[in-house]
């Protein structure tokens, strides 16, 4: 779903009774599972979750099909710009991160190879691993690590199985040195913004 393309940014507000026992399940893991129930029915982009007390906030929400006249007034809020972003340059095979519009990493990356190209488009971190098995046509590498699914299969990863990174030389995911995937992984969280671009 192409920015151009959408119709509707609607922000909703999700509320959680303080007291109900589904709250206190839930806790933050709650906010980990919005995002990636949105992000797989491809519905978000650009999203920010806040969990404050007992309310779940769901900004930059958009769908052609969605009609605001089911939300009272009081449930829709304004849209607010996500804190952090990832950035993927193909053509310059860079990752940057940023962080209320501060740049705070440029790391050197290995994306798609021609025949099995990094997916273009907006996404959001929809898991967290830090350790995965990738498996696919070719190949099979258990404990990959520092893992961060945005869409479907394709994932931004660390990769210890060779050092090309500036090269597009991936099976379609975005390859980081292992050192600089662990900064990543730890400073990204579930539903942060993730850009991939030409």
């Amino acid at each position: 779903m192409c920015i151009n393309n959408l119709e509707f940014w609607f922000a909703i507000a999700l509320k959680l009774e303080s007291n109900t026992q589904m709250a206190n399940l839930v806790g933050s893991s709650w906010v980990g599972w919005l995002g990636a129930l949105f992000a797989s029915a491809g519905l978000v982009l650009g999203t920010s979750f806040t969990l404050l007390n007992s309310r779940v906030s769901v900004s930059h929400f958009s769908h052609r099909s969605f009609n605001p006249d089911y939300f009272s007034e009081s449930e829709i809020v304004k849209p607010v710009k996500p804190r952090k972003k990832i950035v993927i340059d193909l053509s310059e095979q860079r990752l940057y991160a940023w962080q209320d519009n501060k740049l705070v990493h440029s790391i050197r990356v290995s994306t798609g190879k021609r025949s099995t190209p990094t997916k273009k488009g907006n996404f959001l971190i929809s898991t967290k691993y830090r350790s995965a098995r990738m498996r696919g046509p070719g190949y099979d590498i258990p404990n990959v690590p520092y893992t961060m699914y945005f869409f479907r299969g394709y994932a931004i990863h660390g990769a210890f199985w060779h050092n090309r990174f500036g090269t597009p030389v991936s099976h379609g995911c975005v390859n980081l040195p292992v050192k600089e995937a662990r900064k990543i992984f730890n400073w990204a969280e579930i539903g942060t913004l993730v850009v991939v671009r030409k």
